[in-house]
Order: structure tokens, then sequence, then C-alpha cells
């Protein structure tokens, strides 16, 4: 404007003949950089897609391990409640009630799997297609205006200018997309991290497949409860089992076989400590093994019974059996309870993603935003370089519009 100004008054068309090399130019470098802008966020674009989904397969990863450890505990759940129906009909409904309460549970964890799942892959698919389809035709685009320019073909200026204006609106509009993208990563890492520090105040708290802890710490207390205490008074009568077998409490050998682990604590807390027992403490799912050996069969007689010293009825071993069987599984699923109880599953996964995902992530939606951003100025720029040049070949001779005056 500046050097206009000082050459005084002259026509439009003449000052656009003096700086045709400068538009030309202008064309070429703004053309050269939107080429290269626009593979640049195709590759960043792929990368944002390739990290979404990594992220994606860790959430949806919580609540399948989540719902696994919750389909090993119902199957137990379910095999005690059988064995203990005919036995203890009151504890085979409470397991029953603790069944529904895991599975209600569980289809709460479902229903957030089916929506985490397919709202990550209608939002990364949506933006990747909607990225892949502007820019490739931008770039077409790009490579038939040079070829009209070369061509000396004037309308096409019109038609080259109108797409120009659109795939700009577009642009604009993919690049306030991917900054709400950034924005929402970056939200969604500092709930991730909030969760890390304290899950019972943070936003996901709502979110996240855990276990109510209410319901969890009362179940985790009274299994630890019984356990313990069934456990104790079982060791407490061992004398008395002794001498139902005939054996003599002189015996250390055997009275060390006889004598039931118990993993658990004393109250209040009954914490959990599996490598607590001595070596020569037997497992409460072997005691029908050594019951076993006394056990007269309904087929056997009363006299063969008594000559063997099989003198435990088998209606006796077999609530043994079922009494056992049931707390040793209680004892197997346990760990299970526990890392359900205090949400462990969740927040090792949450930890994985505050650790190894969130930065890369925030750095690649950044990046996105940033390379989008920098497109669409620069097709602003492109635009308004084609308008200048199309009003100066306009107003030229057709044989000279591409000629230097």
């Amino acid at each position: 404007m500046v050097k206009c100004q000082r050459g005084g008054f002259t026509s439009s068309a003449t000052r656009l003949d003096h700086y045709y090399i400068h538009i030309f130019l202008l064309l070429l470098i703004f053309t050269l950089l939107a080429i290269v802008a626009s593979g640049f966020v195709l590759a960043t674009s792929q990368r944002t897609l390739q990290r979404t989904e990594k992220l994606k397969e860790t959430v949806v990863g919580i609540g399948d391990d989540a719902l696994g450890t919750i389909g090993r505990i119902m199957k137990t759940t379910k095999q005690m409640q059988y064995l203990l129906l005919p036995y203890n009909p009151q504890i085979s409904a409470t397991l029953d009630s603790t069944t529904e309460d895991l599975r209600s549970n569980s289809r709460v964890i479902r229903r957030f799997i089916d929506r985490s799942g397919k709202s990550f892959d209608k939002a990364t698919h949506t933006s990747y297609v909607a990225h892949l389809v502007v820019l490739t035709i931008n770039l077409v685009t790009l490579i038939a205006a040079l070829i009209l320019m070369l061509l000396h073909w004037r309308p096409g200026f019109i038609i080259i200018i109108l797409f120009f204006w659109i795939l700009t609106s577009l642009c604009w509009f993919l690049t306030g997309f991917d900054f709400f993208l950034h924005t929402f990563a970056d939200d969604a890492c500092s709930a991730f991290e909030d969760f890390e520090k304290n899950p019972q105040n943070s936003s996901l708290g709502s979110m996240l497949p855990c276990i109510n802890d209410t319901f969890s710490g009362k179940l985790i207390a009274q299994i630890g409860n019984t356990i313990h205490s069934f456990i104790v008074e079982l060791n407490s009568n061992m004398s008395m089992i002794y001498r139902l077998l005939g054996v003599g409490e002189e015996n250390e050998e055997l009275m060390g076989i006889m004598k039931v682990c118990d993993p658990f604590s004393a109250a209040p807390n009954f914490s959990y400590i599996p490598h607590s027992c001595s070596q020569d403490a037997i497992r409460i799912g072997d005691v029908p093994k050594i019951l076993a050996r006394f056990t007269c069969h309904q087929e056997d007689t009363t006299k063969e019974c008594r000559r063997m010293g099989r003198f435990l009825p088998e209606s006796s071993y077999n609530m043994a059996h079922a009494y056992s069987r049931s707390i040793q599984d209680l004892l197997d699923i346990y760990p299970d309870l526990q890392r359900l109880s205090k949400c462990n599953i969740v927040k090792n996964k949450v930890h994985e993603i505050v650790l190894h995902q969130c930065r890369p992530m925030r750095i690649s939606t950044s990046m996105l935003w940033a390379s989008m951003m920098s497109l669409s100025i620069i097709m602003v720029f492109l635009v308004l370089t084609w308008v200048a040049e199309a009003i100066r070949c306009w107003e030229k001779p057709i044989s000279t519009c591409f000629h230097t005056p």
C-alpha cells in the first residue's frame, strides 16, 4: 500500500500488473504451505485416532476385568447356595440375595462398557473420517487450482475461489471441533488424576465400575467374620473330634495335621493373611478327605463299618463336606472380593492411563488442534490471494493475463 501511494493514483489493474510476480509467488507459497499442513493434519489425526483407540481399550478393559471378577464370584456363590440349601436354608437365602446384588452391579458395569465403547467409537471415527474427507478434497482442490492457473482458464478461478471458501469454512469448523477434543482430553485426564488421588470425591466416582462401598464393605466384613468364627470353633472342638476318631491327644503328629488353617486375624479387622498359617495346618477344603477315611457309607453294613473303624454317618459327612467346601470356595474368591471392595481393578487401570496415556493424548490432541488452525489460517490467506489474482487477471486480456507486463 505504501508503494502504491508513492507511485500515484494508477489503476488497480496497473498496480496488480506491477505486482504479478509477488502474487504468483504468494500463490505458490500458500499452496505449498497448505499441502504440507494438510499432510501434517492427516498424520496427526491418524496418530490421535490410534491413541484414542488405545485409551478406549483401557477404559473398556476396566469394565471387562470387573465383569470377569464378578462372574467368578457369582459362579462360586451359586455353587455354595446349592451345597448349603439342604442344611442351612437361611445362609442359602443370604447367598441368593448376595448373588442378586452382584448381578445388579454387573448390569450397571455392562451398561458402562456399552455406553463408553459406543461413545468412543462414534467420536473418534467421526472425527477421523471428517478430517480425512475434508483434507483429501482440499489437497485435490489445491492441485486443481495450480493446473487451472497454468491453463489460463479464467472462469475456473470463480469455481476455485468458491471451493476454497467452502473448504476454509470446513477447516475452521474442524479447528473448533479439534479444540473441543483437546479440551475434553485434558479435562478427562485431569478427572483421572483426581480419581487416582481421591476416588470418593472424584467426578468419575459415579461413572467407573466400582461396587458400592457400603455393600462391599459389609460383604467383606461378614465373610471374614463368618469364616474366622467357623474355623475357630472347629479348631476349639478338635479334641472332641480326636476322641471320636479314637486318637489320643499324645499323637502330636496327627494333631498337627488336623489343625485347620485360619487365614484371618481376630476381630474387629478380620484381616486376610493367607501366609500366616503354619506348614502343618491343613486347608479347610481338605477336611472331607480326612473324614472320608472314617465315613460309613450306606452300601456298607454296620458290622463292616465297625470293623474298619468307620463310625461317621454318610449324612454327617455330606454336611461336613458341604460346609467345608463352601468355606474353601469363599476363601478362593476372597482376593477377588477384596479387589472389588477396594476398587483395585479400577485404580490400577486409572494409574496406567495417568502414567502412560494422558501425556501422549494431550500432546496429540494439542498438535492436531494447532496444525488444523494453522491450515485454516493459511487457507484464508490463500483464498484472499486467489481473489487478488482473479481480479487482476479478469481486468486484463487473456493473452497477457499470466505474463509479466
